[in-house]
C-alpha cells in the first residue's frame, strides 16, 4: 500500500474529507494548491495516480473526469466537490456560495462550467498535454 493510499485510508475511516484529483495535470495540480492556501479548512488532497481506487470506491472513469471530494460517506464530483469544499468554510460567505453552486438554477451553470474547464483544462495557465481529457 501507497504512503498516498494509507493517508487517503487512514483520513476515509476517521470520517474525515478526502479530495482526490488528477495529478498528471498542471491545471489541477496549481489550482488544489491555489485553493489550499486560500481556504481555511481545506481536507487533505491526494492525486488519483497515486491511490488505491478500489480503496476510495471510484473507478478510473470517475477520475479521469472529475474531481472528487469523499467526505461523511458521501461522493461530490465536479462542481460538487468544489461546493462542498466551500460548504466547510467558517465563513458564512463561503458556504452560503457552496449552497448556492449545488442549487438550481445555479448548479446548471456551474455543471457546464466545470465540463468546460474540464475539457479545455489542457489549454488554461499551467495546463499541459497531458492534462487533455480521454475521449
Amino acid at each position: 500500500m501507497s504512503d498516498a493510499t494509507a493517508r487517503a485510508s487512514a483520513s476515509l475511516a476517521a470520517g474525515r474529507p478526502l479530495l482526490v484529483f488528477d495529478g498528471d495535470c498542471g491545471f489541477c495540480t496549481t489550482s488544489v494548491e491555489w485553493l489550499q492556501k486560500r481556504l481555511r479548512r481545506f481536507p487533505p488532497a491526494e492525486p488519483w495516480q497515486w491511490l488505491d481506487l478500489d480503496e476510495t470506491g471510484l473507478s478510473r472513469d470517475d477520475v479521469t473526469h472529475y474531481a472528487w471530494l469523499l467526505a461523511g460517506g458521501r461522493r461530490w464530483r465536479g462542481h460538487a466537490a468544489f461546493a462542498g469544499l466551500l460548504q466547510m468554510q467558517d465563513r458564512w460567505v463561503l458556504r452560503f456560495a457552496g449552497r448556492m453552486l449545488v442549487t438550481p438554477p445555479f448548479s446548471w451553470a456551474a455543471a457546464v462550467g466545470y465540463r468546460l474547464i474540464a475539457r479545455f483544462r489542457h489549454r488554461l495557465p499551467g495546463g499541459t498535454p497531458a492534462c487533455a481529457m480521454p475521449r
